[in-house]
């Protein structure tokens, strides 16, 4: 059984063995990450190339996802430097505790502790929730006086070193892109990535900046807006629009919005997203018993089915591959838990823009190819592609028929292995005569044993060849009689 929905896994320390990377690709991972809050820009280099070279050894292209770190809040350190020896404090409810903009990030102690982020104080007032760790501890403020930001303790707890600062309902003012991020574009220019996530936007600004510095750099990588905080939920039409796909980032999200929220805005972006012709990922915490465990809870295989049937494009690996125990068992745990959910009605059946009109000719072509595929004992769908766009129109239709992306180009070979119920074959067309060419493709897709003779299978081109964005034929055929309709 072939998965449609696609799996990222996020590289790390519990991936560097080459005999784990082998299996992680031999567990059929799609896309690899690569989280830049963590590591140098040379361990990056390295992870994407063996990513690479393994796969390439198994026959295969991946894609390969640069996310950058954008702009990490996070509180100082509680280290006593004199006795060198990490701290920690316990938090009791009702405890006043500052956040002191001008105190040394590297000693706070149990009344305040530094912040990375300067321009904190400025962000807030008065009557505003902070919440830190991931929304563990929760500091009403009481005022803010120059650099410190005067707290009452509504939850406590223990916190230690560095952890993050979030405002309830979102407003903090920090740039999407860091001077880390502009320096690491380059980095991932030099990689050759074919997607960079961009953390923190608030707007279709953040995407559009972010998408001028990449080409200026020379890197054609399609960019992914990571859906994080509550300004982004509000312009979430406009972020969609300028993007080319939007993570579900439900860490930092959760502790904007609410826990109880995210379910509900996570199941309409999956839709918007579909709707308006773009990719999704849903991320953050799917399988996160698997960092130490060997099989995941009955939760975790919940929320991964339900956003397959949703329609996500991909589900996401972050610790559980990168720092887990278990890296391959979470792939594989994660394969099986979307194959069964594929099987479901909602998965392969669509009413997808049925009642509106086309803008161009290609797109149209996508459609009338999705609905024959749906209509008709049809076994394969070969899209001969320059771009990859038709492959991506025909992929937001719900449906059971594997498409084929057949292109020449390396570049269109790992951007579409995001894109769900799509598969990329490294395919030149052996001369310009069209015909030549489909008998070509449903030849390289009978070697490949995807189909066998009295097979149907829908084909699309552009005539002439070689012209992206020129898909302007679709043509039905039977293995074995390439001229029968």
């Amino acid at each position: 059984m072939m998965r449609r929905t696609k799996i990222v896994a996020t590289l790390g320390p519990a991936t560097d063995d080459p005999k784990v990377l082998d299996k992680l690709i031999e567990a059929q991972v799609d896309v690899v990450r690569l989280n830049f809050s963590h590591d140098t820009a040379e361990k990056h280099k390295e992870r994407a190339e063996a990513a690479r070279e393994r796969a390439s050894a198994h026959g295969r292209p991946i894609g390969v996802i640069a996310d950058l770190q954008g702009p990490k809040i996070r509180i100082g350190r509680f280290d006593d430097e004199a006795n060198r020896i990490k701290k920690k404090i316990f938090l009791e409810e009702g405890d006043k505790f500052i956040l002191d903009m001008e105190h040394p990030e590297e000693s706070g102690n149990q009344e305040r502790v530094g912040v990375t982020y300067k321009q904190l104080a400025e962000d807030v007032d008065r009557g505003a929730t902070l919440l830190l760790d991931d929304g563990r501890i929760v500091l009403w403020v009481e005022q803010v006086e120059g650099s410190e930001i005067i707290c009452r303790v509504v939850v406590g707890g223990e916190l230690s070193n560095s952890k993050g600062i979030n405002r309830q309902g979102g407003g903090l003012s920090a740039s999407a892109l860091t001077d880390k991020d502009r320096a690491d574009i380059k980095i991932v220019a030099e990689i050759e990535a074919d997607y960079v996530a961009i953390s923190f936007p608030r707007s279709a600004e953040d995407i559009h900046e972010a998408r001028k510095l990449l080409r200026a750099a020379g890197c054609e990588a399609g960019i992914i807006a990571k859906i994080e905080r509550a300004e982004a939920v509000e312009n979430i039409e406009e972020i969609i629009e300028a993007s080319d796909a939007i993570m579900v980032a439900r860490g930092d999200l959760g502790v904007e919005i609410g826990d109880a929220a995210v379910p509900p805005i996570q199941k309409k972006m999956i839709r918007m997203a579909r709707d308006m012709n773009r990719i999704v990922i849903t991320a953050t915490q799917m399988m996160e018993s698997m960092i130490e465990n060997a099989i995941p809870t009955r939760a975790e295989v919940s929320d991964v089915a339900n956003a397959v049937i949703d329609g996500t494009d991909a589900v996401m690996l972050s610790a559980e591959t990168a720092a887990g125990r278990h890296p391959v068992a979470a792939v594989s745990a994660m394969d099986r838990v979307c194959k069964v959910a594929e099987q479901t009605r909602e998965v392969t059946h669509s009413e997808h823009r049925v009642d509106e009109p086309f803008s161009r000719i290609d797109e149209a072509i996508a459609m009338a190819t999705m609905y024959s595929a749906n209509h008709l004992p049809v076994r394969a769908i070969a899209s001969l592609t320059e771009s990859g766009a038709t492959a991506l129109w025909m992929s937001r239709i719900s449906s059971g028929v594997p498409i084929y992306a057949l292109t020449p180009l390396v570049a269109t070979r790992r951007k579409v292995t995001l894109y769900r119920g799509v598969y990329p074959v490294n395919f030149t067309p052996p001369s310009a005569d069209p015909v030549e060419v489909l008998q070509e493709a449903v030849d390289e897709l009978r070697r490949r044993s995807a189909v066998r003779d009295g097979d149907i299978v829908v084909l699309t081109i552009g005539e002439p060849l070689s012209k992206p964005g020129g898909t302007n034929t679709m043509k039905i055929v039977r293995v074995g009689d390439l001229h029968e309709d």
